[in-house]
């Protein structure tokens, strides 16, 4: 973490030592992954309002409530369509308009960057990329800055 680090479109200095408001979400997404009971992949989503605020954390899983049967897990391809991807169930936790920036482990889909452009959302920071997404091009065409983070504190 260098000391040339800003907070978001705030572009306000971050003094040494001090991680940023896209790394501190970041980490936060990590922690939030490791919730997820997909044993393929594990991802994790954070939105911070526009005070600075965490409105809420989320992972990808069934529905809550919904406990599938051990075999369910077996087959990836069968049970990928069951599975509410991090971002939704993100969404679910705030309105239009009152989150600054998402963080999430991968970088979102198109539909859930659709979603994300939709709720209004401006800024979103991702660790890891997806091939197949056209979340770049979403995010030209709408203003949102997507930019890939990986130097933020890792757990494990």
């Amino acid at each position: 973490m260098s000391e040339t680090t800003t907070d978001s479109a705030d572009h306000l200095p971050v003094p040494p030592g001090r991680i940023s408001i896209p790394q501190y979400a970041m980490a936060l997404a990590q922690v939030a992954s490791l919730r997820s009971e997909d044993p393929y992949r594990k991802v994790g989503a954070v939105a911070i309002d526009h005070a600075n605020r965490v409105i809420g954390t989320a992972y990808n899983g069934l529905a809550p409530g919904f406990n599938a049967e051990a075999d369910f897990w077996v087959d990836r391809e069968a049970r990928q369509k069951f599975m509410l991807h991090a971002e939704v169930n993100l969404c679910s936790l705030f309105t239009r308009g009152s989150v600054k920036l998402v963080a999430v482990t991968t970088k979102p889909c198109t539909s859930c960057m659709q979603m994300l452009c939709a709720y209004g959302i401006k800024e979103i920071y991702y660790r890891d990329d997806y091939a197949g997404s056209e979340a770049d091009a979403l995010a030209a065409m709408y203003g949102v800055k997507l930019e890939a983070l990986n130097d933020y504190p890792h757990i494990g």
